[in-house]
């Protein structure tokens, strides 16, 4: 399945198809210099059945985790192509999770300003949210993706038998993201999630969430507003993940515990036994107050207000702009 994603910055193609890492080289333009970023934690053999189909292949394998996504990393990867003699006319290609993609994007954006960039996520939660949409970034001074920019890729290839060798954790994780986009637009994926067998339609909820990203990013690439809705869950759990030092929990189980304040009591009683069902977590060691002064540096506050997504009912939304003591006051009240 080729899903085509239209933007005002151009277009580019997703490729939905189990097998599709084994096609890299009819989808992609790889006849020149690829510099295919990795890390430790995905099975080798994917970064090499990419660069099998490449003219001119450079694998970089770096440590698996988000302390990864760092300037030192950042740097590491320009100086590889500088070494390698990369030109304007070459590309990166990145194959793995959320962290690979957000980093060897914004290389990619940052390299002579800007070379082609592939994406090829191997995790569910890159493959239903990260890997489109065109944002890429680092984290800095403990504060994630607070450097970046937009720059969309060349192409996404997303094949699901990469899944396969995913532990059960990681699998929740990404779902997470996805439970995210049914509970503000898609009343039957929730359903699904509440009712249905999970891994027999990992392919359908791929394919739904990555339908409600692309419908949002067509409509709004940059975050000028409708946009802003895939931030649902997004401003408490990059808070806890700063202060969690973003180790002991995976992002996707961050997002899990923002979601919850963010609903009415209706739709709470529905998400959690769904968060459950998918061992996610449904509560924190993380204080309330401390949450709130990592917030102040999130980048959806303007002045002292912060645009927030409230679910009062599944498959709905609510955008509002409120002051951030307010705000303050509503997570004291749901977290203690």
């Amino acid at each position: 399945m080729i899903l085509p994603v239209k933007t005002g910055t151009g277009g580019y193609n997703i490729y939905l198809e189990r097998g599709a890492l084994k096609k890299a080289g009819e989808y992609l333009n790889l006849s020149r210099r690829a510099l295919i970023v990795t890390d430790s934690g995905v099975p080798k053999e994917y970064a090499e059945t990419v660069a099998e189909q490449c003219r001119e292949p450079y694998i970089v394998t770096l440590p698996e985790g988000e302390k990864t996504k760092c300037f030192e990393s950042f740097k590491f990867l320009l100086s590889k192509m500088v070494e390698y003699g990369f030109t304007r006319s070459d590309c990166v290609a990145a194959v793995g999770g959320g962290v690979i993609g957000d980093l060897a994007g914004f290389a990619a954006a940052s390299f002579m300003r800007g070379i082609d960039f592939y994406n090829i996520p191997t995790t569910v939660l890159s493959q239903v949210d990260s890997s489109i949409g065109g944002k890429v970034a680092i984290d800095f001074e403990g504060y994630k993706n607070i450097v970046g920019a937009f720059y969309p890729p060349k192409a996404v290839i997303i094949d699901s038998n990469t899944l396969t060798t995913l532990p059960e954790r990681q699998i929740s994780n990404g779902l997470a993201e996805s439970v995210k986009m049914s509970l503000t637009s898609d009343k039957e994926l929730f359903e699904l999630f509440e009712k249905g067998d999970i891994k027999e339609n990992i392919d359908i909820i791929i394919e739904k969430s990555l339908k409600i990203k692309r419908a949002v990013v067509e409509q709004d690439e940059k975050e000028g507003g409708l946009r802003k809705i895939l931030n649902f869950g997004h401003t408490l759990a990059h808070a806890i993940e700063s202060e969690n030092e973003m180790q002991n929990l995976y992002h996707g189980e961050c997002v899990a515990l923002g979601m919850i304040p963010m609903c009415s009591d209706e739709v709470k009683n529905r998400l959690i036994p769904v968060l459950e069902r998918l061992n996610l977590p449904t509560s924190t060691a993380v204080t309330a107050d401390t949450i709130i002064n990592a917030m102040r540096h999130d980048k959806k506050m303007s002045g002292d207000k912060i645009t927030v997504i409230l679910v009062n009912t599944v498959g709905t939304y609510e955008m509002k702009e409120m002051p951030f003591d307010i705000f303050a006051e509503k997570i004291r009240g749901s977290l203690g």
